[in-house]
């Protein structure tokens, strides 16, 4: 379990919680316009420094008054076979648990959930299915992701799923087809792409759609959805 990363607090990764975000190295994919390159590729990984379990659980220690959860994101945090046991230990230390994934590993998406280690999930929704392979920088099993589709749907837990929009990626009609693939739901959200440190530095340099666009899209699809919204 490498930590690469920690943020004390963040009142927006954990709905309705004070939380603190600890980010997992390593990721199975490679999405160009993804802004954590630092958590997901292997020469980046290696420079980045690593924050010692010990050192996180002591530090859970001395907020147990103020924070009322934990998000585990990357990277992601699925590829960790120790993941369960992780999670474990933060639920006995007394606080609720939000697990960020990208759903390829649907085995452990479901062994968290039946075991009761995980409070909510975000979801991320990287395309329509047919795009997958071709956004992801390589081969996706996309039946894992509908399988954790699935999942999510059956279970009692609560949960969104989340798209990052990025331009020359994806576009309206996308969005539309991904609204159709993984509706009716609960909650999904349009998150706008952030040009910084990209794992593909070309998109370091692309505009991200005008708040307007988003809101445009997300009139569109809201019918698929309990709640949808731009974040």
């Amino acid at each position: 379990m490498q930590i690469g990363g920690l943020q004390k607090l963040t009142l927006i990764d954990f709905p309705g919680r004070l939380a603190a975000t600890v980010f997992l190295c390593g990721c199975s994919f490679r999405c160009p316009w993804c802004y954590s390159r630092e958590l997901v590729l292997p020469e980046e990984i290696k420079k980045q420094p690593k924050i010692l379990e010990r050192e996180l659980f002591s530090f859970l220690k001395e907020r147990k008054e103020l924070l009322e959860g934990v998000t585990i994101c990357g990277g992601e945090p699925c590829l960790n076979k120790d993941l369960p046991q992780f999670c474990k230990k933060i639920k006995k230390a007394g606080f609720l648990v939000k697990l960020d994934t990208n759903g390829s590993n649907p085995k452990m998406l479901k062994k968290l959930i039946t075991n009761k280690l995980i409070d909510y999930v975000a979801l991320d929704i990287k395309a329509p299915k047919e795009k997958y392979n071709l956004v992801c920088g390589k081969r996706v099993g996309v039946k894992n992701i509908e399988k954790s589709i699935e999942i999510l749907k059956d279970s009692n837990i609560d949960f969104e799923f989340r798209t990052t929009v990025t331009p020359i990626i994806l576009e309206k009609d996308d969005i539309l087809r991904i609204a159709r693939w993984i509706g009716p739901a609960k909650k999904y959200y349009l998150q706008n792409f952030r040009p910084e440190k990209t794992i593909d530095p070309k998109f370091e340099k692309i505009k991200p759609y005008l708040q307007e666009y988003l809101l445009e899209i997300q009139k569109v699809i809201s019918p698929f959805f309990e709640v949808c919204q731009v974040r």
